[in-house]
């Protein structure tokens, strides 16, 4: 039976994780492979999923929990894309405030279904400017919690390749001392400065991970205590909504001024924003859309895809993480929604589906131990 190779590439919320997916896909379709791509969270309704499958990639989506709460449900998409679409490699993109992945999702698959998988080496893709915050080298620090920068620091300990991604947006002394700071911390991991939007960097790092192996020397100790308190502080909130009107708008403006209402809303509530995604798009055409994102407070929303032409109506997706309350979520959304949409464009809209929530303790199905490397108890 032939391997399909299994690519898992993680890191923080905000990171620049879809952007990369998605470069590493093109770099793969452009060498002949097939490619399956494996989109997760913790709730319904991704924009990660909607931009996979507006760029055609075959694609399955797992909400509901991690990789690692829900390993039988990876499985079983690997199994519909293989089916449909006979992937030669699979990029799996986990939800942003999980670690611990390759004890939990990347041993297990290579012990239970290796005849199946071969699976890579963790990748780990950073924002340097959070980076500079968390390890607190810039001076200003970070507003996370504690227990939420566990976290992060769980996920560069286990990555045998840190990707510092967005390295054309800070200057190079500041991606020098992050790269410094990394290789002191972290010594026995790899670091690699791309830009996964202009592609500078990519290609040594896509064929460092096609060529490398997964192994158990990236098994951590892990406090699953602190590891799901830190989960817990983080408010999730996934919304669509569709809106109409008697003349054509436009809808690039609509998402930007949406993005901006929302985000400075919950920046003034002293709220840490960790990633803040929206796209828009006609009725029935996923194909075409605008896309932005909002990665820190107080700043301004990126967008990542436009719309080509105004249009009359269409649908809206919008996914929130912060560390706030899920509630004071919902009530930003539901006021900059009414203020945008209805007031500032005169659109009559419709919230289709909105929820709101902070994610439950880990509670992994296998976990692989340094004490049992081949056994998943």
């Amino acid at each position: 039976m032939s391997q399909s190779l299994y690519i898992m590439i993680g890191g923080f919320l905000g990171a620049g994780k879809t952007t990369s997916i998605l470069q590493f896909a093109r770099h793969l379709v452009n060498k002949g492979l097939r490619v399956g791509l494996i989109t997760n969270d913790q709730g319904a309704g991704l924009v990660d999923t909607a931009l996979v499958r507006s760029e055609e990639f075959p694609s399955e989506e797992i909400s509901g929990g991690c990789f690692c709460c829900r390993f039988n449900s990876l499985v079983d998409a690997a199994k519909v894309l293989t089916e449909k679409d006979r992937p030669d490699v699979f990029l799996a993109e986990p939800v942003g405030s999980c670690t611990d992945l390759v004890a939990t999702v990347g041993l297990p698959l290579q012990n239970i279904y290796g005849d199946s998988y071969r699976v890579a080496a963790m990748s780990v893709v950073v924002d340097p400017v959070r980076a500079l915050r968390i390890l607190d080298v810039d001076g200003t620090g970070s507003k996370f919690s504690p227990n939420v920068i566990y976290i992060y620091l769980k996920q560069l300990e286990e990555a045998e390749m840190i990707i510092v991604n967005k390295v054309d947006l800070i200057d190079k002394q500041e991606i020098d001392r992050l790269n410094d700071l990394l290789t002191t911390r972290f010594p026995d991991a790899r670091v690699f400065n791309v830009s996964a939007r202009s592609g500078l960097g990519l290609e040594d790092w896509f064929d460092a991970v096609y060529d490398s192996e997964i192994t158990s020397s990236r098994i951590m100790d892990v406090d699953y205590s602190l590891y799901g308190k830190g989960e817990s502080l983080l408010g999730w909130l996934n919304c669509s909504l569709s809106f109409s009107g008697g003349n054509e708008i436009d809808g690039n403006r609509l998402l930007g001024q949406l993005a901006g209402s929302l985000g400075q809303s919950v920046y003034r509530s002293g709220a840490e924003v960790a990633h803040m995604k929206m796209t828009i798009t006609p009725p029935g055409d996923p194909y075409e859309m605008a896309a932005l994102s909002l990665v820190r407070g107080g700043e301004e929303p990126e967008f990542s895809h436009r719309l080509s032409e105004p249009l009359e109506s269409g649908e809206i997706l919008l996914n929130m993480r912060a560390e706030s309350d899920p509630d004071l979520l919902r009530s930003a959304s539901e006021n900059a929604i009414r203020n945008v949409l209805g007031v500032e464009f005169a659109l009559d809209y419709k919230i289709e589906q909105m929820e709101h929530f902070r994610p439950g303790q880990p509670v992994p199905t296998f976990r692989v131990t340094e004490e049992q490397p081949e056994v998943c108890p």
